[in-house]
Formats: structure tokens, sequence, C-alpha cells
């Protein structure tokens, strides 16, 4: 079959990601590449493990506008012609969701990119891009023949869900809204591709504990339990949003900066028990790719206690759980002081995420989903 598959990325890490790629990249194939080998959320872990299994499969980075820009120049002249303006110049980019409405020039270019290609299926990892008309018009034209969405975040209008043939979510309450409003809906995991390990060799684990993700005062859950934990632990800080946090704030003097991609890997790395905490939209289901990246790269996960973790992991033994922020701080303080347990735990985590948390592993799935709807 052939895939499309279509994300967006935080507009902080491509500002910086594309400045270090563009020079010499030369072509669109060679920069969308290079961008993909940084690692950012899936990179190339669909698309290189579903070819793997003999799918011709392409990506787009939708909101990459030099990339996009690259692909019309090589690819599409009829577009040219249009005269089409683009946004502003991409690190004066805002958020890039601004730029998702229905005519907008990187949608425009996107729905070339799908006529271009003419997938079997149109793989969305972002679901705030194409309407229900939208993929409905290229239903029509015959450019796709399948639109799939996968989603593990609050969801956007209906508009941009009602028009998906199906949506793969991590979430397993989502899975019963979409099929009660008459979307077809699986259930599908996150995971974890060893190619990262290769790349981030072996760093010294030279952080006791950490926390790397979103700090934010719009989490204010989050945002209490990691200033409890930065004023009784020793724990270093990395990601983004860090500014927003008021100054008297005791995660500042222990902030490391924002961790993209490989230096986010590279920070797990260095961890001997990183933490993890779910947004609230989670409820009550362990999902996120804390678990597995962290698991992955060979630190010992501490998380928040979820009711299907043990389907996942086998708590004690391949992960830690918390109850609260004082039993955190606890299980902390406790397994920093006995190296050697953390260290068992974090191997058996790594071991098992290793053999049944792959992307290899996830695109089997995926393979044996997508078949079953397109009646292959």
């Amino acid at each position: 079959m052939k895939v499309l598959i279509v994300d967006s990325y935080y507009p902080q890490f491509l500002s910086g990601a594309v400045k270090s790629v563009l020079p010499g990249a030369g072509d669109y194939q060679t920069l969308l590449q290079r961008i993909l080998n940084l690692r950012f959320g899936t990179s190339d872990f669909y698309s290189r493990n579903l070819s793997a299994l003999g799918h011709e499969v392409q990506d787009i980075i939708f909101n990459c506008e030099p990339l996009q820009q690259m692909w019309v120049k090589e690819y599409d002249a009829s577009f040219r012609r249009k005269s089409i303006q683009m946004p502003r110049a991409l690190e004066k980019l805002p958020y890039f969701r601004r730029y998702t409405q229905n005519n907008s020039p990187l949608q425009a270019i996107a729905l070339s990119q799908i006529r271009h290609f003419r997938p079997d299926v149109l793989f969305l990892q972002d679901l705030n891009l194409f309407s229900r008309d939208v993929l409905q018009q290229l239903r029509d034209e015959g450019a796709i023949r399948l639109a799939v969405g996968q989603i593990a975040c609050p969801l956007p209008k209906w508009e941009f869900l009602d028009g998906l043939d199906l949506i793969l979510t991590s979430f397993p309450h989502y899975v019963e809204l979409f099929r009660a409003r008459g979307i077809a809906s699986e259930y599908f995991r996150i995971g974890f591709d060893p190619i990262v390990l290769e790349e981030i060799e072996s760093p010294i684990r030279d952080h006791a504990c950490t926390f790397i993700g979103g700090i934010s005062p719009a989490h204010s859950s989050r945002l209490n339990l990691l200033e409890k934990l930065a004023r009784n632990v020793d724990i270093s800080f990395y990601g983004y949003g860090s500014d927003s946090v008021d100054l008297n704030s005791p995660i500042h003097s222990l902030h490391r900066g924002d961790a993209w991609a490989l230096d986010m890997y590279r920070s797990l790395a260095r961890s001997r028990i990183t933490v993890n905490v779910h947004i609230d939209i989670a409820k009550n289901n362990a999902n996120n790719m804390r678990l597995y990246e962290a698991t992955g790269t060979g630190a010992m996960l501490l998380t928040d206690v979820k009711d299907n973790l043990h389907e996942l992991f086998e708590i004690g033994k391949e992960i830690v759980v918390y109850q609260n922020v004082d039993d955190a701080i606890d299980k902390i303080r406790y397994y920093t002081s006995h190296p050697s347990e953390a260290t068992a735990i974090a191997y058996a985590g790594q071991v098992r995420t290793l053999k049944e948390h792959t992307y290899a592993n996830r695109m089997l799935e995926l393979d044996e989903i997508l078949t079953r709807y397109l009646g292959f």
C-alpha cells in the first residue's frame, strides 16, 4: 500500500533545527531526511518501519516552510504559477495552527503533495490540518482512499474529526468516544525506536533525577508537583515553557534549558531516574511517549499511577509508580540511595521496551489495521 504521513512540528524546534541542517541540503529529499534524522517526535519511525514491511511510504512536515517551499520548487511548477503568497520567514512564524485553515498557503502545498503522491492511506499525525470538506474533496478526486488520524491530546473541533475514516489513539477512553459518534477507532500505542540508541551512543548517567517536558502555569497540578520536587530532591529540569513560570519558582535554578529531539534522548540517557507526569486529558490511562522513551534509553521510569500500566510494564520490576507528590519524593530518595535497585529496574524496563514496545512491533500492528480497513 501507499501511505503518506503528514505531521506538524513545534515551531520552537523548527526555528533552530532548520537553521542547523539547511546549509548544503541542496534538494527537498535531502533536507527532509536531515530534519527527520534529528529525531523529533515520531521522526521517520513510522515510515521507515512500514517501508521495511514492503509499503511505499513518504513523510510530510506540514509547517516546515523552507522544506515545503523546496518541494514546490522541485515538484510543482503549476503551483508556482499560481503565485500563492507564503507566510513570513520561519523564525517569525507564530503557533503553527494559524496556518492550518482551509486554503492557507501551507495547506495548499500539502494538498498538492497529496495529489502528487495519491496515497491509499493519508495518515495524519496532527488532526487540525484538514476539515471534513477538504478530506471529502480528496476522496472525490480519487487522491486518497482512506483518511486516518492519530491523536493523544485534547480534541480539535469535530469538523476535523468527522471527516476521518479511522482514528487511532493511545487513549482507551477516546476509542469509545469516537465510536459513539460513528467514527471508526482503534486503540494503538506509541513506542520507541532503537535507532536512537545508536545515535546518542552511551552518555554518562550524571543526573540523579530529571523531569523532561513542558512546564507551564496552564498545567497547574503538574507545576505544583514539579515545584515540590525541586524543593525536596536532587532533580534537573529540561524542556520548554520555563519562561512562563513565576520568577520565584525553584524550578528556574534547576532548569537546564530546552531538550528537543536527540538532545531530549541524550538527557534521558544521562538520567538514573526520570519522572513522568501525564496530562489531565489522559485521565486514568497511561499512554504517553515518555513511558517508552525513558525506558528505551535505560532510565528508571518513575511515573504517575494509572489503571492500565500493568498492561505495559511490570510495576516494581520494570518501572516504579507514585501515588502523589509525597510518594514521588519518597521514591526518588529511596532509589537515589539504593542505586543498584534503580539500575536493575531500569535495565528490566529497557529490556521490556526493546522487546515489546518498538516501532517495528507497532508497525506490524498498524499494517494489520490498515490492511483490514482498506479491505486488501
